[in-house]
């Protein structure tokens, strides 16, 4: 509603990607993001929409099936700063280094949760202005927080009730909030005091920090048209059980050391059978069974879902080659066996290049 000569400031709307969004909901946010910019560029505006995503060394699959890291898990929740947090804060930082500071508009509201409510109430102590308030993890980044005394309930009657300015049909967003089981929304982390996605409606749809994916279940039991996830379903199940869990992993840690649990404070006479083994990455068989798995889950989506995630990567290509890489190059696993799961998986060549010759054995070294 501003007249044009009152922008003066280019507005960036962002919105991060983990790479293992629910694919619903990862699509109605980039079908999002293009019809804003698309209304943008056509009302002259200085608005730009991006896609943030984690750089391919902090990815998901390339630190569990590639460095072997444990599926999350409440005390070890690795993948929340590396997916979510540090894109996020890379972008406003190189905006904060461009323009000498900015103004980070969240949708934060006390209805959230209790502890929603409790960080904003402590923020709010250092305002400069009404619900405007410091980073206090980014320098010069100030935060304006226009909803936050919103309830759900209002959430929803404003987006009904009034149109969205980028064209985009508010009621796709209810509809698919309605296919999934009640529970909290999934807020932009820039921060570890932000609650990940874990706890959330929607969030990465291997999340192995809560007991199960509520919303992907419903949304598979309340629509026939979405049995095509159930791989997908099946796979974070099995990423999750943690009764196995040890079995599939290694007795060493990443360093290549091992650690007895507790070593430091055991007594002296204590009974040998009470020392445990702290269990380490993935061994080889398991990360190769993992990368099975999901490259199968990804040939099922694309054979099975509808139109518009036939082109669905569960993983990138950019992410399979830094596995490879990892798997011969840091673990020295020179078998090489990543192109023979892929062309076991999808009946044709694995598209990275052929190694160099020092890089690998052949069948018959192997076999030697």
């Amino acid at each position: 509603e501003l007249p044009a000569e009152s922008r003066h400031k280019t507005i960036h709307v962002i919105s991060t990607d983990t790479l293992v969004e629910n694919p619903i909901v990862a699509s109605w946010v980039n079908h999002s993001l293009e019809a804003m910019g698309k209304a943008a560029r056509e009302r002259s505006m200085q608005l730009e929409a991006h896609r943030l995503t984690p750089e391919v060394s902090n990815s998901f699959w390339v630190n569990l099936i590639g460095k072997g890291y444990p599926a999350p898990r409440p005390k070890f929740r690795w993948c929340t700063e590396r997916l979510k947090i540090k894109p996020s804060n890379k972008f406003i930082t190189d905006m904060v280094r461009e323009s000498g500071e900015v103004i980070l508009v969240l949708g934060t509201r006390k209805a959230e949760s209790a502890s929603r409510a409790k960080t904003i109430e402590k923020h709010s102590r250092y305002r400069v202005r009404d619900r405007l308030s410091p980073n206090s993890t980014l320098p010069n980044c100030m935060i304006f927080s226009p909803v936050e005394d919103w309830s759900n309930d209002y959430v929803w009657m404003y987006l009904m009730q009034v149109d969205n300015p980028w064209g985009y049909n508010n009621k796709e967003l209810l509809t698919m909030y309605q296919g999934a089981s009640e529970d909290g929304e999934c807020p932009l982390v820039v921060d570890t005091t932000t609650p990940s996605c874990g706890d959330s409606r929607f969030g990465c749809w291997v999340c192995t920090v809560v007991d199960q994916d509520k919303s992907m279940k419903a949304m598979i039991t309340n629509d026939d048209e979405k049995l095509w996830m159930e791989p997908m379903l099946k796979l974070r199940d099995d990423l999750g059980d943690t009764e196995k869990d040890r079995e599939r992993r290694d007795f060493r840690r990443m360093n290549g050391l091992t650690q007895i649990v507790g070593s430091k404070y055991m007594a002296k006479d204590a009974a040998p059978e009470n020392a445990r083994l702290i269990h380490g990455p993935y061994t080889q068989e398991w990360r190769i069974k993992w990368l099975t798995q999901l490259l199968n889950a990804q040939r099922s989506v694309q054979q099975n879902g509808p139109k518009e995630v036939r082109d669905l990567e569960l993983i990138t290509l950019d992410e399979l080659k830094e596995i490879r890489r990892i798997w011969i190059s840091e673990k020295h696993e020179l078998e090489d066996v990543l192109p023979q799961v892929y062309e076991t998986v999808f009946g044709q060549p694995f598209p990275g290049r052929r190694l160099d010759d020092s890089y690998s054995f052949g069948a018959e070294e192997i076999q030697l």
